[in-house]
């Protein structure tokens, strides 16, 4: 299998890998769990992630990414590097790689990217948008002189682009996303209640009963934490409606940023965004009626994309079709590919 090539999605929540031929073999959650004393490295993905919350104080769990950049060097590459050789094992060497990256990353923040993965033994690296790579994994021609508005929603960065000719016309990128469904959560739930809850425990609700606009069927979920007066255990039961309310902040920030980029956007491009309606992607674009509430305030057809949250891999994956021609200097073939390494 030696040349077999692998797209990485590195995100805040999880790390996703795709194979050539294969598909998506590795959707792990982004999460190491670390011994205190000598920062040895004891678990990772759903292993390490089971302990977020409940870990003593010899051990540690650590997200090596926020808001979709590295804050742990170290462990990220110790992530990519495992996860890298279980793909492959012996049998893969020097593999080329596609990764997808936020739209308005630094080149600081590119270069930490590129070289934790080029550290694990690589070939090649290339990198693509966020919004290109869920625009592919949706099933939208990228390649044409026709516009398409993606908005990837993911765990700690949105990103949206208006797309044509396999690049961004105009893009944004925001550090309000899945986590700060959970924030909310958490503050809500403390004042309203008194009631401590973890970052789990946020998440797991957020799942169960959170949307920004009001179900059919009202939804109940159990939350339990720590009672903030008398330190002792302690549960409350959540409605969904009571949810919509805290969601709100987040859901308008994200209304807001597209409205200015809307405002930029090309007259051309943007009649053409108008007619198929824009494109949400990523896990939390999944929330009930946040595709609804996007298309009241902006006046145009939301649709949530088919396997939404792994829109992003996929794409990837799918767009290392246009590495041959890159290597091959096909010049004057659009190509959404930039290669960085």
């Amino acid at each position: 299998m030696i040349g077999t090539d692998i797209a990485i999605d590195l995100g805040t929540y999880g790390i996703k890998i795709y194979v050539d031929g294969k598909g998506i073999v590795v959707n792990e959650p982004n999460v190491v769990a670390v011994r205190v004393e000598n920062e040895e490295v004891i678990a990772i993905g759903s292993e390490a992630y089971a302990m977020l919350g409940r870990t003593s104080d010899r051990v540690k769990v650590i997200r090596p990414l926020v808001h979709g950049v590295i804050s742990n060097f170290d462990l990220a590459r110790y992530i990519l590097d495992r996860y890298i050789r279980q793909v492959g094992g012996t049998r893969m060497v020097m593999p080329r790689v596609v990764v997808s990256l936020p739209c308005q990353i630094t080149a600081v923040e590119q270069r930490a990217v590129v070289n934790a993965i080029s550290s694990v033994g690589v070939r090649r690296v290339y990198s693509i948008p966020e919004p290109v790579a869920a625009a592919i994994g949706a099933g939208i021609d990228v390649c044409t002189p026709h516009g398409t508005l993606v908005i990837d929603i993911g765990g700690g960065t949105t990103d949206m682009g208006v797309i044509s000719l396999g690049g961004l016309s105009i893009s944004q990128s925001l550090k309000v996303a899945g986590l700060s469904f959970d924030d909310a959560i958490i503050r809500y739930v403390r004042r309203t209640y008194d009631l401590i809850i973890g970052e789990r425990m946020a998440e797991d609700c957020k799942i169960a009963i959170g949307g920004v606009l009001d179900r059919p069927q009202p939804a109940v979920y159990r939350v339990k934490g720590r009672d903030a007066n008398t330190g002792l255990p302690a549960f409350v039961d959540l409605q969904s409606s009571e949810l919509i309310e805290p969601f709100l902040d987040p859901a308008l920030e994200i209304v807001r940023v597209l409205q200015g980029m809307l405002e930029k956007t090309p007259p051309e491009l943007l009649g053409d965004v108008y007619v198929d309606g824009i494109v949400m992607t990523g896990g939390t674009a999944q929330l009930y009626g946040l595709d609804q509430f996007i298309s009241d305030k902006v006046k145009m057809p939301v649709h949530v994309a088919q396997d939404a949250d792994i829109c992003v891999t996929l794409g990837a994956g799918q767009s290392m079709k246009f590495i041959e021609d890159m290597d091959n200097k096909q010049y004057g073939v659009v190509n959404p590919l930039s290669e960085v390494y």
